[in-house]
């Protein structure tokens, strides 16, 4: 375990500076690559759908100012929603959580796992974290150098610990996290209600053209609405599959990571082989929220409609606008009490007693993992 403690990297013989740089800013590159690829489909969505179908292919003038309407209300609220995703802002783990050099020297010094649990305990002590490891003793990173606020985790292609991290997601080349998970929700709201739209009322014309009826419309752009159709259909069954898990961890309160899937216990010639290729994802990652009583995937639920407040914030008027109203500060979090009503859980006083944050904030106010 004390080998363990601090991941010390070291580059290979002629590995010079200006490769390291070069190699940094080609990943940066790469990693925007699917971010352009979905702009690259939305831009032709765009040309598509106004100018060959609503533009070029329907006969009212009513009907098109409709389409176009809606068409435009939705892609604006979907570009919105993707774009705070993106470059939402992901604060540092504070600084209370960090070891000072002394602590840090005291836990590399230390000779053995328990001397190391005790110096974490001891420093951890006043820090406001409930959940633990599996074998029971404080999460930290050994990486950061930091004692990991309660359900967060250290991201190894941002190289940093997130809060309420759920999953780092290529197609936003950002973690979906506390900071940005309202928008990562409207976003797949947005997309899914985008791509049905557009199936929809491409929909006729797809007919028309597969009976052969397509009128005197030019034949590249009746291909465009066909494709157009084909690509809203295949992006809305995805969307649909990944929004609807989304919307079951919210109702649960839940993260990706906080999810059981242990195969430890699958006795199964398939679970065993499970079991060897995925042991660190296992162990790790995927797993229930442990805490001193045990692990329990239920631990930071407090009811469903107070899940989705935690998440979208107490005002409908701002549930469907990607403005940040979650609740509290990412770092702790309500956990339902037998002796309280879980109508209070999400008072203000409680916020008050919880985070150092009472209510919830916008935005003027501002993968490895590595545990003991």
């Amino acid at each position: 375990m004390a080998s363990s403690v601090q991941n010390n990297r070291v580059s290979p013989p002629g590995y010079c500076v200006c490769c390291r740089v070069c190699n940094m800013w080609c990943w940066r590159a790469f990693k925007w690559l699917p971010v352009l690829l979905i702009v690259s489909i939305v831009t032709w969505s765009y040309y598509a759908y106004v100018y060959q179908l609503c533009i070029s292919t329907i006969e009212s003038t009513v009907q098109e100012c409709v389409y176009l309407v809606l068409y435009h209300i939705l892609l604006i609220m979907f570009a919105w929603s993707y774009w705070r995703t993106i470059f939402a802002e992901i604060k540092q783990i504070p600084e209370k959580y960090k070891l000072p050099e002394v602590e840090l020297e005291k836990l590399l010094s230390a000779e053995s796992e328990d001397a190391q649990r005790t110096i974490l305990e001891n420093f951890a002590k006043d820090l406001p974290i409930v959940t633990r490891t599996m074998s029971g003793s404080v999460r930290y990173c050994n990486r950061c150098v930091l004692v990991k606020p309660d359900r967060a985790h250290h991201c190894s292609i941002c190289a940093r610990c997130v809060l309420k991290m759920d999953h780092h997601c290529p197609w936003v080349n950002n973690c979906v996290c506390f900071h940005n998970y309202k928008f990562f929700m409207l976003f797949l709201g947005y997309a899914l209600i985008y791509c049905l739209f557009i199936m929809a009322t491409c929909l006729p014309y797809f007919i028309r053209f597969w009976k052969g009826d397509f009128g005197t419309a030019a034949s590249t752009g009746r291909y465009h609405i066909v494709f157009a159709f084909f690509v809203s259909l295949m992006f809305a069954i995805s969307l649909g599959s990944l929004f609807g898990y989304h919307c079951y961890l919210v109702a649960n309160n839940r993260t990706t990571l906080d999810m059981l899937i242990n195969y430890r216990r699958l006795s199964s010639p398939t679970g065993q082989i499970l079991n060897k290729m995925l042991k660190t994802l296992v162990n790790e990652a995927f797993r229930a929220p442990m805490f001193r009583s045990g692990a329990d995937k239920n631990g930071f639920s407090i009811g469903a409609f107070n899940n989705f407040k935690e998440v979208f914030g107490n005002s409908p008027n701002l549930w469907l606008v990607p403005v940040f109203t979650s609740f509290g500060d990412g770092i702790v979090y309500p956990t339902p009490r037998d002796d309280e009503e879980s109508e209070s859980l999400l008072s203000s006083e409680r916020w008050d007693r919880w985070g150092e944050r009472a209510r919830p904030f916008d935005e003027r106010e501002s993968s490895s993992f590595d545990e003991l």
